[in-house]
């Protein structure tokens, strides 16, 4: 289960200013046009291409549950790309990110003062440069270890460290144990 990655996911798509179609007939006759022509999408959808020609004429209105869900996330993959990509960008540029976790975290710090991890529940505005460094490795399809890392590294700076404001010196922020992720644009 990929946490980090699904997160952003959903963060840029509650930026849609309109709603993915509902019908099948409809979803297949946009993604049909997004992939320029039936076959492409047949490949990607694992169907024939005869399949995909009577789903755009709506001879077929009910697809079996597993062609519904890959359609579904197909279409949700690659709808409105200029709203997503404005979302991602405003992100990056001045609004940042809120990251809200449920987690173990824990910290590595100078000896004497470290902290064993333990159960956090935490809603942190993260800078637009965090913001930017996690759309910049997903696009660049970075695992969810790396998305982890630039997660942990932002928490690191503005919630352990306040910003800078507090002396010490932090050097390793760690999530074990994640229960729960959210981000919101």
């Amino acid at each position: 289960m990929a946490l980090f990655g699904d997160g952003l996911e959903k963060a840029v798509q509650r930026s849609f200013t309109r709603p993915i179609p509902k019908s099948a007939g409809a979803q297949m006759r946009y993604l049909v046009r997004q992939l320029k022509g039936t076959r492409a999408a047949a490949e990607l959808l694992g169907v024939s291409q005869r399949t995909v020609e009577r789903y755009v004429k709506n001879q077929i209105r009910t697809p079996r549950p597993q062609l519904a869900a890959r359609l579904e996330t197909e279409v949700r993959r690659r709808w409105q790309p200029q709203v997503r990509a404005r979302a991602r960008q405003r992100a990056a540029t001045t609004d940042g990110i809120v990251v809200d976790t449920r987690a173990r975290i824990g910290y590595t710090a100078p000896i004497g003062t470290t902290d064993d991890a333990r159960l956090r529940q935490l809603t942190v505005a993260l800078p637009p440069q965090y913001a930017a460094r996690l759309f910049d490795a997903q696009q660049q399809g970075a695992d969810e270890r790396r998305l982890m890392e630039i997660t942990a590294e932002g928490l690191k700076e503005v919630y352990f460290q306040d910003a800078g404001r507090r002396a010490g010196s932090l050097e390793e922020v760690r999530f074990t144990d994640v229960e729960h992720v959210d981000f919101e644009l």
